[in-house]
Order: C-alpha cells, then structure tokens, then sequence
C-alpha cells in the first residue's frame, strides 16, 4: 500500500480534502495511507522558527533547512542509495507536472510531499534531503498545498482499487495521449441540441471509432503539441 507524507505550516489546510471524494474514500477502504505534518514539529526555538531573512538581501523569507532536513529525514530516513521514500518539493523552479509523472510516482512505495512557502527553500535543504522538485505550471502560488493536493488527487485515482471502473483512468484525458473528445448523458434533446446518433445506436464499434475521432480532433484543436509528440507533425 502506497504511503504519502504530507509537511507543511499550514497542516489544517489538507483536513476537508483529505476526507471528501475519491481521496477520501481510498483512505477508509485501505487503499492509500496518507499523513499530514506540521513542520513546526521540527523546529527547535521556543517561538518554533521555520524561516528566516535571506543572506545577500531581498524581499521575503526563506525556510531554514534545519527543521526541513529533520522532518524529512524523520519521515524518509537519510538521503542515501536504498531510501525507499521519494521526496518531493512542491516549487516553480520544478520539472512540470505530467500524467506520465503521476502514473510512475503511483508506483511508488512511499512520497514525502513537502510544500514550499514564503520566498522559497534553502538550497542547502534541497541538496541534503529532497530528491526531485515538481511544479504544477509556470506561475506562482504562495505555497506547495494545492499543487500538493493535485499530486495526492492524482496519483491515489490510479491506485488498484480507488475508482469503481479503472477503464477510467486509460479513456480519459491524457490516458492515452490525448485529450478527451465531448461526453452527453439524457435527455436526448436539450434546448434544441442533439445527442449524436452514433452513441444512441448501440453500436459499439461505431462508437468506439467516433470517439477515438474526437479525441483526436479535440486535441489538435487545443493542444496540437501532443499530436506533435506522437510524431504526427504540424497538425495544421
């Protein structure tokens, strides 16, 4: 079963995510074990510090890395060959976030997600105890929580056993590649507008095909570069 470590000031901010929808119920069915974790647990003054002014000057704070270093190694154990643990600092300076990258860390045995704030982390924090960083696109949020919350989300929907038809998870967008052509449910008829006749037939081999059709229209209307990717070419 796959555990998922959770650091950050803010734990309580994880408290209604991590009970509600499909995270939530892997969590009562047994399929993931997550836990959340207040870095200040860590620090060792009175006023339990985690940041402080940054060396050469500038706007912010920093998080110090002796309270980062000490959770993490509590949670994952040194940084050394054979950690079993993954640790991974949410930061805009990270690889982006892929589908690929969510299915090979729901391999994973054990994620530490430590979630960045203020201005950002102390390098040498990221040097001793951190072995990736991920970003969840190119802007700024003001600390790793919600794209921590997007790596839980993403990667416990892949678990055996999560969803109730894991098809779901290889038809979707991104499963294969693409993204998903448009989906209809009753009525047939809304305001003047149809349900296409193809998915009323009954036909499942007509079906299959128009949506594959879709997908692939769908996705060179809006992401033509993972069309690009699949050696089509210029798509236009």
């Amino acid at each position: 079963m796959l555990r998922i470590d959770l650091v950050s000031i803010f734990p309580r901010l994880f408290e209604a995510f991590l009970g509600e929808s499909i995270v939530g119920i892997a969590r009562r069915e047994g399929v993931v074990e997550i836990a959340v974790h207040d870095l200040r647990h860590w620090a060792a003054d009175r006023h339990r510090t985690v940041d402080d002014s940054p060396y050469g000057g500038g706007p912010g704070m920093v998080m110090k890395p002796e309270p980062l270093v000490e959770a993490i190694e509590a949670l994952a154990g040194p940084r050394e060959p054979g950690r079993r643990a993954r640790v991974i600092l949410l930061s805009p300076q990270g690889a982006r976030l892929d589908q690929k990258r969510l299915e090979d860390l729901a391999r994973e045995e054990h994620l530490v997600l430590v979630c960045g704030r203020y201005e950002g982390v102390d390098q040498r924090a990221i040097d001793l105890a951190v072995d990736e960083e991920i970003s969840v696109g190119d802007y700024v949020l003001s600390g790793g929580e919600v794209p921590a919350m997007a790596i839980v989300e993403g990667v416990v929907r892949l678990l055996p056993g999560a969803l109730g038809n894991p098809e779901s998870t290889r038809s979707e967008s991104f499963g294969q590649g693409l993204l998903e052509g448009p989906h209809y449910t009753r009525p047939a008829v809304f305001r003047g507008r149809e349900v296409p006749e193809v998915l009323r037939s009954g036909d499942h081999a007509s079906i299959a095909r128009w949506r594959a059709e879709r997908a692939r229209e769908v996705t060179r209307r809006r992401r033509p570069d993972l069309l690009r990717r699949e050696g089509e070419g210029d798509p236009s």
